[in-house]
Parts: structure tokens; sequence; C-alpha cells
């Protein structure tokens, strides 16, 4: 039943039909009706619509009907109407209040508020309390006008920090986002204020205070319980408009797991792809190119720790366990000064902490993997530990296919997640990430492939005051794999690759008003690169051992940025990022004839360095801007600049099933990357902000990244040099992109025009690609096309829907042969000059809730999806035979059925 109260007033009958109507509409009716006088705050009911039909109701009924799954309450008395949020106005004393003598009779009880006041925040404190008035700091400068409160807003049940959330006050409007920590810190005049938090999927909440100094506030926020009433996500309901960051796409964790992906497996990777202006090579394939950029291009990070290698089992899966994730960040343009070391894009993966208050554990079984988590308080409110494992079983579907090949074949893989966090001090927080991952396959061939990556981070985060704080950060990222082949005794042999990086990180942010947001740091990082060996694998084998020399480097940067809120329309951001890297030996390096083409016969020299001396270097800054106007309250327009610099290469056939990737380091002989983009971007929310629309267009401009001249051999090559090309590109393009978060409908829609080419101009090249000219890269993609939609049709039952369309991308065909000398050559178009089939795809999902009991062990779910609904055979690649004289074009298709998949889901 909805709480209220009402006095006695004449009673009106109000008979009217309402049908998806606002509050404020809603409220004008009942005044013209009945003489009433409504009180709200409009913050309370702007996202409320209404849909009743009254027949001779009275008001308390026509009242309870329309706020019925709300949090509004409403009180009457006489002739006024109070609504308030969460709990109702008492408008009546009780029998016996201003008798001491005697009792208030049985079910009279007196009614009071909370206590309405708190002696002053002496010391770090969590505040539940939404009418309590906190007094906070003492006032030793009396003639202070401003001070600054901080403090980290958690989850009330799991102790979890809320990442993202607004704190603001109205009067004057100063608001400001807590961190991937939770913290925030805010500086606002002294005296009364109403400080008001909303974060998205939790209730927003507010706290009264008196702000006497600096001081701190904790505060804790409650889940919150969707209606089937469209209600307002509240959090950063305007950053789409008010935000000056743009080319950045958040994404929750519940976001994500709504989105259909193959095998029933909720992956983050394959959502991210559904975003304008990313795309994929391919299907099967988690590598992602970014605005025309290649997949070496995007730094992805799990927990600030580099990941090399982000998929499993050929990019079916994606590298990371859903249950352990908190969000994610994708930086397409306007990059945060902090990172570097990639041109496109940077994918900042944040786990969760653990549950600090509960031993919770969640999971999944699917028909080829199953998944556990286990977390909870290690000590309650302090320390709390996250474990989380997966694992596949999918040999037994390879089994049941009809062809020998794969029958025979065996694929698996597992992965391993450990985060613990711990709470000195009110001052001091560590952090510890792990994680481990393990790959096994074989599929219709003999060779046999095995990749790890170990991944390592350990963090500290100290509190100097409220207005700075620190981060420390050391971390540790491996990826290797192994290729061996024993059918053939005479070829038996296992081929060997590995990278891993060791880097040490400080980061300060500063908050010195409510104007201004300073970060500064440093960062270092030491490569160690395996390009290749190769060892015969029995003695009968003819394959002789070799290995490619190990690389070694060394990237060290410094970086400041500020934010500077000029006035409330207008905002600017400023970033310098300086980065020297070394190329070190121990190592030989080959010397080429100047001004000749690279090749074995223009070699002149071969220098030999020591252990840790430098062969060579570069460094350069690489500056960041951007500006935010609005226009209304609604709109805005932002402009961004960029530049970036990379200092490792990856080498990789895209047509390859197979982690053949290899990693190389700048040198004397390749130089590293640069790349610079600048972004105009409009932007405008409707509807209440539920609806928010988008519109950027991008030109960038790179440089020195690696092509590959014709016959290029990647794999156990010694002098590599000789078969790459430094080469240039341009990419320019426009994204549109409309998005309702939501109501029982809600998802995005976006579309992507753009361009992206490539031109090898390089005087170390003997023969040019494509006669110097540009021609489009392998990532050029003129059209996509993505739907993505949610419809919720109770509590317990939902679906999704999605739809997906690309141009097919660029390849090269063989269009003639011919003899010379009596042996047979291939005549080929040009670079990229035609294109595999246009790709599009339509995946479905229904999700199946168990009843919402509290008092169960365990709540589960399930899901049941269809990936390729239509059963459309998209290319993966194109590839030619030449078979008893002809040259034959054969298409692979990853999936070329529909895919059923069900999953069980629960929580405990």
């Amino acid at each position: 039943m909805l709480p209220c109260i009402a006095q006695q007033t004449k009673e009106v009958l109000i008979t009217e039909s309402f049908k998806d109507v606002s509050f404020e509409v809603f409220i004008q009716k009942l005044e013209e009706k009945g003489g009433y006088t409504f009180f709200y705050r409009v913050e309370d009911v702007d996202s409320v619509r209404v849909t009743i039909k009254a027949n001779s109701k009275t008001l308390p009924q026509v009242l309870a009907e329309a706020l019925r799954g709300t949090e509004l309450r409403f009180a009457i008395s006489k002739q006024q109407v109070f609504i308030t949020r969460g709990k109702s106005i008492v408008t009546t004393l009780p029998e016996g209040y201003f008798d001491n003598n005697q009792e208030a009779p049985s079910g009279k009880q007196p009614q009071f508020a909370d206590e309405t006041y708190v002696p002053k925040q002496e010391n770090r404190k969590t505040t539940t309390s939404e009418v309590k008035l906190y007094e906070i700091g003492q006032s030793i400068n009396s003639k202070a006008t401003q001070a600054n409160l901080a403090g980290t807003l958690r989850d009330a049940q799991s102790g979890e920090p809320i990442i993202g959330a607004y704190v603001y006050i109205e009067s004057p409007v100063i608001g400001t986002a807590s961190d991937q920590y939770g913290y925030f810190s805010i500086t606002l005049p002294v005296g009364r204020h109403e400080l008001k938090v909303r974060a998205i999927g939790l209730k927003n909440t507010r706290r009264q205070i008196i702000l006497n100094g600096d001081g701190k506030l904790d505060i804790e926020m409650e889940e919150d319980i969707r209606s089937l009433k469209e209600v307002l996500v509240e959090a950063e309901k305007d950053r789409n408009v008010s935000g000056l960051q743009m080319g950045m796409e958040r994404l929750d964790i519940r976001t994500i797991k709504q989105v259909p992906t193959a095998f029933g497996e909720t992956d983050i990777l394959r959502v991210v792809l559904t975003l304008p202006g990313v795309k994929s090579v391919g299907e099967g394939s988690t590598g992602m190119n970014v605005r025309g950029g290649s997949t070496d291009q995007n730094l992805i990070l799990l927990n600030d720790a580099t990941v090399y290698n982000p998929s499993h089992l050929f990019g079916f899966f994606s590298a990371f366990n859903p249950d352990v994730l908190k969000s994610v960040e994708l930086y397409k343009s306007a990059v945060p000064a902090k990172y570097g070391g990639r041109l496109s894009s940077v994918l900042e993966i944040t786990p969760r902490e653990g549950n600090k208050k509960q031993f919770t554990g969640s999971g999944g079984i699917g028909l080829l993997t199953s998944r556990l988590t286990l977390e909870g308080p290690l000590i309650k409110d302090k320390t709390s530990f996250l474990l989380g494992g997966r694992t596949t079983y999918s040999d037994w579907l390879l089994k049941k296919l009809p062809n020998k090949s794969f029958s025979n074949s065996e694929a698996s893989f597992y992965d391993l997640n450990a985060q613990v966090s711990h709470e000195i001090n009110s001052k001091n927080n560590v952090y510890f990430t792990g994680y481990f991952s393990k790959d096994r396959f074989k599929l219709a061939a003999d060779t046999l492939y095995k990749y790890n990556n170990q991944i390592a981070s350990v963090k500290w985060k100290h509190n100097f005051h409220n207005q700075l704080y620190s981060v420390l950060t050391g971390t540790y990222s491996n990826y290797n794999y192994d290729i061996s082949n024993e059918e053939n005794a005479v070829n038996a042999a296992t081929l060997t690759f590995g990278i891993s990086q060791a880097g040490l990180q400080a980061d300060f942010n500063y908050f010195p008003n409510s104007k201004h947001t300073v970060d500064f740091g440093a960062s270092t990082i030491f490569y160690n690169v395996l390009p290749g060996s190769i060892e015969p694998n029995s003695s009968e084998s003819l394959i002789l051992p070799e290995k490619v020399q190990r690389e070694r480097g060394l990237e060290s940067a410094v970086y400041i940025s500020d934010r500077y809120d000029i006035t409330q329309k207008l905002s600017l951001s400023f970033g310098l990022r300086y980065s020297v890297f070394k190329a070190l030996g121990e190592r030989d390096v080959l010397m080429y004839a100047p001004g000749s083409p690279r090749s074995e016969n223009t070699i002149v020299d071969t220098l030999s360095y020591s252990s840790g001396e430098t062969i060579a270097t570069y460094h350069g800054p690489a500056f960041r801007f951007s500006a935010r106007y609005g226009l209304t309250d609604n709109s805005s327009v932002k402009v961004s600049y960029n530049r970036l610099r990379q200092y490792v290469h990856m080498l990789s056939n895209t047509t390859a099933m197979s982690p053949t990737d290899i990693w190389k380091l700048s040198d004397s002989n390749i130089k590293p990357q640069v790349g610079d983009q600048v972004v105009l971007g409009y932007y405008r929310n409707f509807r209440a902000n539920t609806i928010e629309f988008s519109a950027e267009a991008y030109y960038k401009w790179m440089r020195d990244f690696l092509d590959y001249r014709s016959g290029a051999v990647i794999v156990m090559n010694q002098h590599i040099e000789t078969d790459v090309a430094n080469a240039e590109g341009k990419a320019y393009g426009v994204e549109l992109m409309l998005k309702k978060a939501t109501g029982k409908l809600n998802g995005w829609v976006s579309y992507t025009y753009s361009r992206t080419f490539a031109r090898v101009n390089d005087p170390t090249v003997a023969e040019l690609i494509n006669n110097g000219a540009y021609y489009p890269s392998n990532s050029d993609k003129p059209h996509d096309f993505t739907l993505i939609s949610n419809y919720r049709f109770s509590q317990r039952f939902s679906t999704s829907l999605n739809f997906t369309y690309s141009t097919g991308r660029p390849i090269t065909l063989p269009l003639a042969k011919y003899y010379d000398g009596g042996s047979q050559r291939i005549v080929y178009s040009d670079r990229n000059e035609y294109r595999v089939p246009d790709y599009y795809r339509v995946d479905f999902a229904m999700n199946i809730e168990g009843n919402h009991k509290i008092r169960k062990l365990a709540h589960s779910s399930w899901t049941i999806a269809v990936y390729n609904l239509t059963g459309r055979k998209n290319p993966y690649s194109i590839y030619f035979k030449s078979q008893n004289g002809n040259i034959r074009g054969y298409k692979m298709s990853i999936f070329g059925q529909p895919i059923p998949t069900i999953t069980y889901n629960f929580k405990f």
C-alpha cells in the first residue's frame, strides 16, 4: 500500500483520463478540478509519466494509483497536497502530544522525523540519513568564503565504490563526479547546503550539511529497484551535453550483459564493437579498429595493466570474466594526458573490489562455458577479496560435427581473476589485481596452438588532504604463445614468441577549487620482447634451432593537464604529455646503404650493442586540448585535438585464425608512430534528458605506422625491416548516435560514415605499393549501422534484439596469370582495390529471471539467445588456391548458421 497521510477535506470526486502525460500536466488538471494546491520538488517528479483512468474517484485514490511503483508519497492537509520522496509529511500531531502527564493512547504514538542535527564531523564518517543536518569542518578562518568537502561514495549493500556518480548543489550550481575509487572533492561556499548525489542503478540521495571549513563526508547509496514506469536515470543524465569529454563511451556491466553474443557468454569486447567508430576486420575477431586505426593502436588496460591478447579461442570469447568487472570506458578522442603509447584509443576496464559487507557468489552454466565468482570481506568494511574463474568444455561440440577434421580437434581455455582491496586508514588504501589465462586448441590440422596471459597490478592510494591525492601503481604484463607440429616427425618443431613489460607510474589529482581540476604524474615501462624462436621436437626432425634476437626498450613520460570551467557554459582542458623511448641492447643491428632500399643486398655493416646500451632514442610532446560551449540547457558543441605517440608495433596476418601476432619495438631502422586527430561535435538531449543525441566529425592523420611489402614474411624474420615499410595515413568520418537509457524500451542506434587510406612513400622500399598513391587500408569500411534494443515486458522477462550492417572490408585480388621463362606469374589488382561482400547479422535473446523474493538461498535467471538469427554466411576471409593450373577463390565463414545458446545464471 502506498503510504499517505490525509486530513478530513471536502470530498471531490474526479473523473478524468490521463495517457502518458507529465506529472506537471497531471497536477494542473487536479488543481483545476478540485481547487487544490500542490507542493513538490521539480527534480523529484520530472521523469514521472502518468497513465490512469479515473471514474468518480477521490483525490487519495487517484494519487495512490498514479504514484504506485514510484518512491513518491503524498500528504493532504485541507486543500494543500504535499508530494515528497521516500517519506510522507506528517500533517497532524498525535493525541496526547501536549499532555506530559499521560501517555498517548495505544496506536497513537508520536511520530517524529529522524534526529535533525549531527555535531561536527571531525573524523571520517559514513552517512545514511537524508534528513539529518551534518556539520562539517571547523571555521578556522572567519573570513573564508569557501571550503572543500571530500569523501567516498559506496554501495550500501556491498561497500563497493561508486564510479561516475554526480555530486552537486543547485544554488549556486556546482558539481563534480566521483572517480574510479568513488572519491569526490568539491569546493563550496561555506554555510548551509543540500548536497545531492545521483548514480546509475542507485537511488538518488541527498545530505543536509552545514559547511564551516574543509571536511570529509562519506555517503552510502542504495540500489534502485526499477518499476515498469519510465523513471529517469538521474546519474550523468546531462553528461552528454554538459561534460567536457568527447569521443568517450562508458558502459556499466548491467548494460553489457543485456546484449546477446555468440555462445551466450557476456562479451565486453563485442559490445564495444557495437559503438560508433569501432569496427572489426571480420567475424570471430575481437581486434578493434577505432576510427581507422589498426588493432595494435588500442591500449587495453585491466586496472592499469596492459592486456596484449584480450580474447580466447580465436576471438570467439573475450578474455574478461563479466562477473568480476564494474565498468568499461573507451576513449576515441580527447584522450586524457595520463594515457599514452597508442595512437587510436584507450579501453580502460575496471574490476570490482569485492563485497566488503558479506560473503556472496555468482556464476553461470552454459553449453560451452561455466564461470564462478566468490567475494566477501576479510575484515568487514576494510578488506575485501574477489575470486573469479571461467573454463570451457567445448570439445564435446567439436566431436559432434560431421566433418572428420573438426571432430578430431580440441579447444579449451580457462582464466582466473583475483582482487584484494584494503583500507589501511582514512588516508591510505591498497589494491591488488591478478589475472591468468591459458588457451589450448587444435582445429582441423595437426598444429597445436597454446598461449598464456599473466597480468598483475598493485596500487597504493594516498590522500594528502581533501584536495590532493596520489596513486602509485606497479604493473606487470606477459603474453606468450607457442605453436607446435608433431604429426610429421621430419618437420616436427615448436615456434615460440613472448612479450612482457613491467611498469611504474605515479598519478596525482589536485582539486584547487570548483573551477579547476589538475592531473599530473610520471610513468616508466620496460619492454622485453622475444620476436621468435624455433626448436625441433624430436631427434628425427630436420628443423634447425633458430632464435630471433631479443629486443628491449624503456619508455618514460611525464604529463600534466588542467580542466578549467570558465563559466557554466564554457569549459576548457589543456594537457601535455612528453615521452622518451630508448631502444636498448644487448643486440646486433644491421646497417643499410644510405639512400638505398633496404634488402639483404644493401647491408653494409652490423653494429653490436652491449646490455643496457642505447641503440636509438626517440622523444617528443603529445598535446591535448578540448573545449565545450553550452548552447542551451540541453545542447552544446565541443571540439578537441590530441597528438599521440606509439613506440611498439604489431605485425599480424589478420586473415589467420591463430595467435601469431608479433610485437616489434622501435629501433634505429623502425620509427615510432605519430598520430594527430581533430574532432568537432554537437550534442543534444531530449525528453528531460532521457534521450541523447550526438554527432561527431573527425579528421585523423598518421605517419610511420607499418605496412607490409608484397610477399612479406613476418615469422622468424631476422631482418624484419626489409619486409615492412613506414606508411602514412589519413582517416575521416562522421558518427551519429541516438541513445535511450531508460524505460521499458531502451538501447541505442548508431550510424558511421568513415574512410581510411594509407600510402607508402618510403625511400627505403624498392617497389612502392600502389605506385606511392593512397589506397584503402584494411579497416576501411565506409558504412556501418548498428541497432541495440532491449524491451522489458515485466520485472522477470525481457528481450534483446541487435542488428549490425557494415560495408565489406577491402581485399587484393588476383586478376590474371602469365608465363615467364616457363614459370607461372600472377597479376594482382592494386592494393585493396576490391571488397568482400557486405556484412550483416541479427541476434536475439530472452532473459528470464526467477522470482524476486528477498529470502532465497540463491537468485537465478535464464538467458536464451540466437546468434546470427538469419544464418547469414558472412565472409571472414577470401583466399585463393592454385589447383591443376587454375586459380580458384574461396570464401571462409566462421558462423554460417544460427547459433542457439542457453545459459543458467545464479547469484547467492
